[in-house]
C-alpha cells in the first residue's frame, strides 16, 4: 500500500509535536508548496497561524493555500495525498471556516473526521466526549479554563453538539458520524467505505494504539480510493505518518546547542499553565527574567521603540555576562472592548517580541519560544525563515526546529517551539536544562 503524501495546513506551528524529521513550511506560494511535496518525509506542515486571524482572513489565507497546492500538486504529478486541518487539542480554532474553505477547493471528500485527541498533552476522547486530563482525572474540556477563550469559546465537550454548535446547526448532532473505541477497536474499514458527501465524523482515542489501528483502516480505505479531509490535534498525525525513533534522542538534544553557549528564551502564552512554568524555570540558576509591561503598549505609557531598546539592553547585559535571558510579557490578563482590540494588540505585542528576536545576540546558542502564536511568528516574522527542518521532541508535545545553514543571522540555531499549554509545571525548566547539558 502506498504512502500517500500527507499534507497539513497548520493554525499554529505547534502541530508538528509528535513527528520528526520533515519540513516545515512558513511560505505557500508555489515552488515552496512543491518543495513540500518532493521531501523525502511522508509529511509536511504549511504553518498558516489562521488562529491568530480573523475568520474573514483565515479563510482568505486557508484557500490562498489551497488554490497554490492545487497548482502544485498538478506540476509534481501527486496522486495520493491527505488533507489535515490541525488544530488546538482543547477545541479552539475556526472550525468549520478552515475545513469548508479546504473541501471547496481540494474536495469534494467522503468525510471529514475530527480528532482532537492529543496523548501527549493528556487530551483523550471517550463516547464523543472530549477530556483534558487535570491532576491525572479526566475533565470535560467544556469546563476548563479553554472553553472561555474570548474567540474560540464553546458550551459542550460532546463532539456532535459541539458540530451542531460550531456550525450553527447546518450540521445537526444527529448527523454526526460516531467513531467510538468499540468501533475502532473492532475494526474500521466498512463504514469508512460507505462515507460519502463529506459526511462529519468524531472520533474517539484513548491511546495511541487506538488511532494506530484506526489510520490504518483510513489509509486503506484511501487507497481504494476514498478521499478525506481531517481536522485534528496532533496523535492522528503519528499514526498516518508511522515514523521510526527520532535520530537524537530529547536527553540529548544540548549536541544541537551553537558553540555550547547559553541561548534566550521568549514566552509570548499568558495561560495559566504558562505562568507556572515560567515561574519555575525563573528559579533556575543562570536565567534571569526580563518582564515585557505590555500594559504600557496598550495605554500609551511607553512606545514600542522605547520598549525594544530597553528589553535588548537587558538581553545584551544578560547574555554578555554568561545568563539566559527570559523576556516575558506580563502575566495578568487585560480586557478590551472588542475581540478586534485584543487581537490588535496581540499583533502589537507580537511585533514587539519579533523585534527582540531580530536584535538577539548573533551567537546565542538556542533559541526558545513559548506559546503557539508566539512561536509561529518566531519562525515566520522573528527569523525569517521560508522552510524549517523539524529535527523532534526536546519533550513529549514539543518539538525542535534548526534553521538552514545559510541563515543570514542564525545559521543552524535550534529553536524550540514549546506550545502554552502543553507540559507540566516543571516541562519549560526542563528543556531549558537540557539544552544546557544539565
Amino acid at each position: 500500500m502506498a504512502q500517500p503524501k500527507i499534507i497539513v495546513l497548520d493554525d499554529d506551528p505547534t502541530g508538528s509535536q509528535t513527528v520528526h524529521s520533515c519540513l516545515l513550511l512558513m511560505q505557500w506560494d508555489v515552488d515552496t508548496l512543491r518543495q513540500g511535496l518532493r521531501d523525502d518525509s511522508p509529511i509536511f506542515f504549511v504553518l498558516t497561524n489562521t488562529r491568530a486571524l480573523t475568520p474573514t482572513t483565515a479563510e482568505q489565507v486557508t484557500r490562498e493555500v489551497c488554490h497554490n497546492l492545487k497548482a502544485a500538486i498538478a506540476l509534481e504529478g501527486i496522486q495520493d495525498f491527505l488533507v489535515v486541518s490541525r488544530s488546538d487539542s482543547t477545541l479552539r480554532g475556526h472550525y468549520p471556516v478552515e475545513t469548508d474553505a479546504i473541501a471547496a477547493i481540494l474536495g469534494p471528500f467522503d468525510a471529514h473526521f475530527l480528532v482532537p485527541a492529543f496523548f501527549e498533552g493528556g487530551r483523550i476522547t471517550q463516547d464523543s466526549i472530549h477530556y483534558l486530563m487535570v491532576d491525572g482525572h479526566p475533565t470535560p474540556v467544556h469546563e476548563t479554563e479553554f472553553a472561555n477563550d474570548s474567540v474560540f469559546g464553546y458550551s459542550t465537550s460532546y463532539l456532535p453538539d459541539y458540530v451542531a454548535e460550531k456550525t450553527a446547526g447546518r450540521i445537526p448532532a444527529e448527523a454526526v458520524e460516531r467513531f467510538t473505541l468499540t468501533n475502532m477497536r473492532a475494526g474500521s474499514l466498512d463504514r469508512l467505505m460507505a462515507l460519502e458527501h463529506n459526511v462529519c465524523c468524531a472520533v474517539d482515542g484513548e491511546t495511541q494504539a487506538d488511532l494506530n489501528q484506526f489510520a490504518q483502516d483510513l489509509l486503506t480505505a484511501a487507497a481504494q480510493g476514498k478521499r478525506f479531509l481531517f481536522r485534528s490535534a496532533a496523535s492522528i498525525l503519528t499514526a498516518l505518518a508511522a515514523l521510526p525513533p527520532q535520530p537524537i534522542d530529547a536527553d540529548h538534544m544540548a549536541t544541537y546547542v551553537r558553540g555550547g553557549v547559553p541561548g534566550a528564551v521568549i514566552v509570548g502564552s499568558h495561560v495559566k499553565k504558562t505562568t507556572q512554568q515560567l515561574e519555575r524555570l525563573l528559579a533556575e540558576p543562570g536565567v534571569i527574567g526580563l518582564e515585557v509591561a505590555v500594559a504600557q503598549l496598550r495605554d500609551g505609557t511607553a512606545t514600542h521603540a522605547e520598549l525594544l531598546a530597553t528589553l535588548l539592553q537587558q538581553v545584551k547585559t544578560a547574555h554578555s555576562s554568561g545568563q539566559v535571558p527570559v523576556v516575558y510579557t506580563s502575566r495578568q490578563e487585560l480586557t478590551f472592548d472588542t475581540v478586534q482590540a485584543r487581537l490588535d494588540f496581540g499583533v502589537a505585542v507580537s511585533s514587539l517580541l519579533m523585534d527582540v528576536i531580530k536584535g538577539l545576540p548573533a551567537d546565542i546558542g538556542f533559541l526558545i519560544s513559548k506559546g503557539g502564536i508566539t512561536s509561529n511568528d518566531t519562525l515566520s516574522t522573528g527569523l525569517a525563515l521560508r522552510t524549517a527542518r523539524l529535527l523532534g521532541q526536546i519533550l513529549p508535545g514539543v518539538s525542535v526546529v534548526r534553521t538552514p545553514v545559510n541563515h543570514p543571522q542564525f545559521p543552524d540555531l535550534p529553536v524550540v517551539l514549546f506550545p502554552g499549554n502543553v507540559g507540566d509545571d516543571d516541562a519549560l525548566a526542563i528543556a531549558y536544562r537540557r539544552l544546557m547539558g544539565q
